[in-house]
């Protein structure tokens, strides 16, 4: 009877065990520390079932951490929200990721999600041409940039330091229309790189430049506090990084991690990502305040994106300098 009684105990003490790791996944997210705060609280609520622990830093922290969890064979996060899809391009090739073919993709342009279902962009985080109120001409395209009246006034973010000025420099440059040679004749008119957007933004924003490119929610919410800049997606189109959600290969809940994805790419969660300030990628949700109805996205081929990263940022330093 007693040995009965044990084995009981321990049936269930395991099915327990297996509850409790079915009701907890692990994210790793490159989100602001707010925006991943109220994110995860958002799932939750959605979803009381299922307990989170998520560990936010900047997407390159996030990769270094977790490539020394691969090398150590003991990969943490079921699931992982980072910045970009040619970050999540390289992931997919080393086979880290898990397919989801079955995600709720209705609503979303095919550009925006991986044809194998294994990355999914949850928001629009476009670059485009941001100029000073006072500039002397308003830019409809970034040709117009090689412009005279342009000469020395023009300043961007550098891929070497930013991710978004890393997506943007693919697209131009994949661009048949644009390539290297739009480049080219910026520099020759006296283009010069910053580190990052936010350099970019408070250059332009002083007046110190007066034209630039620039992620988006920089130069729209502040012009909403009365900045003296605008924010265009010029004729050509604009660059974005969509901050792609994944769920690795290694996940221990698979369930639960596909919920998350279930809950970002629904109207709940592309509501939370405008709510937050950022243009959703699910079409159909009201942006935040400033930002356009639709923005017109270039293509960019990740996969290509991947495979010239180093040797186009070489090239970038020969034409611009670091």
């Amino acid at each position: 009877m007693k040995k009965i009684v044990l084995m009981a105990l321990v049936a269930v003490f395991c099915v327990c065990s297996f509850v409790n790791a079915d009701e907890k996944i692990v994210i790793y997210t490159s989100q602001l520390e707010q925006d991943a705060q109220q994110t995860v609280e958002a799932f939750k609520k959605s979803n009381p079932g299922i307990d989170v622990e998520w560990t936010r830093t900047g997407t390159t922290a996030l990769m270094n951490k977790l490539r020394a969890e691969f090398a150590a064979g003991s990969p943490r996060p079921d699931v992982i929200l980072i910045a970009d899809m040619v970050t999540m391009e390289g992931l997919k090739k080393e086979g880290r990721l898990m397919a989801y073919k079955a995600a709720p993709t209705k609503g979303y342009d095919q550009n925006l999600y991986d044809k194998d279902g294994e990355f999914f962009s949850t928001k629009i985080i476009s670059t485009g041409i941001i100029y000073n109120d006072k500039a002397p001409f308003k830019p409809k395209s970034i040709k117009d940039l090689e412009r005279p009246e342009a000469k020395n006034l023009l300043i961007m973010p550098s891929p070497l330091y930013s991710g978004a000025a890393a997506v943007h420099m693919h697209t131009l440059t994949q661009d048949s229309a644009l390539g290297w040679d739009v480049y080219k004749k910026l520099a020759e008119n006296g283009a010069v790189n910053s580190k990052g957007n936010g350099g970019t933004f408070k250059a332009v924003a002083s007046g110190e430049k007066l034209y630039g490119f620039c992620i988006d929610y920089l130069p729209i919410r502040n012009k909403l506090k009365g900045s003296p800049v605008t924010f265009i997606i010029p004729e050509e189109g604009a660059s974005a990084v969509t901050e792609p959600v994944a769920i690795l290969s290694t996940a221990k809940n698979p369930t639960g991690a596909k919920k998350f994805v279930d809950f970002l790419l629904s109207d709940e969660g592309q509501k939370l990502a405008s709510a937050q300030g950022f243009m959703p990628a699910k079409a159909g949700i009201t942006p935040p305040e400033g930002f356009p109805a639709k923005i017109k996205l270039m293509n960019l081929d990740t996969s290509k994106a991947l495979a010239q990263d180093k040797k186009s940022k070489r090239k970038f330093v020969k034409v611009f300098g670091g």
